[in-house]
């Protein structure tokens, strides 16, 4: 993902949340509607979410020191861990809380037109940023399935903005269908039932959003794709003539740390040897861009293939 590509989804998220959560309050204030008062709060903490994922990408940028040689490509990893246990506790755990109070002490929702109006706002809004997010997100996508490249993308900024705005969209429409049916009921509890279901779902992507940047922290090997496209690209079959294992590692979403083991021909000198790493590197970086830190070992291949995680003995 291009940063600019994901900065562009970001900063349309932000703009619609803060103008959305400006207007969830004022509902929330004319109407007393607790499913007002949640959604405000979503929304406050997206605006949130998106500030924080706009500091991870600026701190990603920083040049690699002594000290982390490796550089700072993670940052945007931690940031959206951060969002995950920001849309838990400020989205989720308070709209759970909020329905709750709501069920046990209901009351009827005040100038019902207020809440409605801006509920129908905020769906307009919220469906202008979601598309942004996966107009940004289509070229990356491919043949995926949306789930697939949710599951499998390395940069966290789309797939965070997306599910999100997807979230956002479908609390929405809960809360109309709680403001509604609480106003033609006249009955409270249903605004309440309505917060519990918001907050249901904020946790629920919360702890999505936690699973799948908790993986990207740990560390992710390069697809498959990427990896057949680095095997093929090491070996050109006069000096290098296969791949005996490697290692992929992401550094940072558009960084990929690559490590492997080369078959070379016994009766090669050290100088071929070494002219055929270097033209190796060249055509591994033509071929993967982001494979930016690169280190071959050459050896004389004597069985197969190691399996995943595990050291070979030559």
């Amino acid at each position: 993902m291009s940063a600019s590509g994901g900065n562009r989804a970001i900063i349309a998220a932000l703009g619609a949340n803060l103008a959305i959560a400006a207007s969830k309050f004022v509902a929330f204030a004319f109407s007393g509607s607790s499913s007002m008062l949640a959604e405000g709060v979503h929304s406050l903490a997206d605006s949130g979410n998106q500030v924080l994922l706009l500091i991870g990408g600026k701190r990603a940028k920083k040049a690699a020191t002594d000290e982390h040689p490796f550089g700072y490509g993670r940052e945007r990893y931690v940031f959206g861990f951060l969002v995950s246990v920001v849309l838990f506790t400020l989205g989720g755990v308070f709209a759970l809380y909020e329905g709750f109070e709501k069920v046990r002490h209901p009351h009827p929702v005040d100038d019902w037109y207020w809440p409605v109006g801006v509920l129908i706002f905020a769906i307009l809004a919220e469906g202008f940023s979601f598309r942004t997010a996966m107009r940004e997100a289509q070229d990356l996508r491919g043949s995926q399935s949306w789930v697939q490249f949710i599951r499998r993308a390395k940069a966290p900024e789309l797939p965070v903005v997306l599910l999100e705005d997807f979230g956002a969209l479908i609390g929405l429409v809960l809360a109309l269908a709680g403001v509604g049916l609480a106003v033609l009921t006249h009955d409270g509890v249903w605004d309440g039932a309505g917060t519990l279901c918001i907050g249901t779902l904020l946790v629920c992507i919360a702890l999505v959003l936690a699973a799948e940047t908790k993986s990207l922290l740990l560390g992710e090997a390069a697809g498959p794709e990427t990896v057949t496209a680095i095997r093929a690209a090491a070996v050109d079959h006069a000096t290098v003539t296969g791949v005996i294992h490697m290692r992929t590692l992401h550094l940072g979403p558009e960084e990929l740390l690559v490590a492997a083991k080369i078959a070379v021909r016994h009766d090669d000198t050290a100088a071929q040897v070494a002219a055929a790493i270097d033209a190796a590197e060249a055509r591994i970086r033509t071929a993967v861009p982001i494979a930016r830190v690169i280190y071959l070992e050459p050896d004389i291949h004597h069985g197969t293939a190691a399996p995943p995680g595990t050291a070979e003995q030559p």
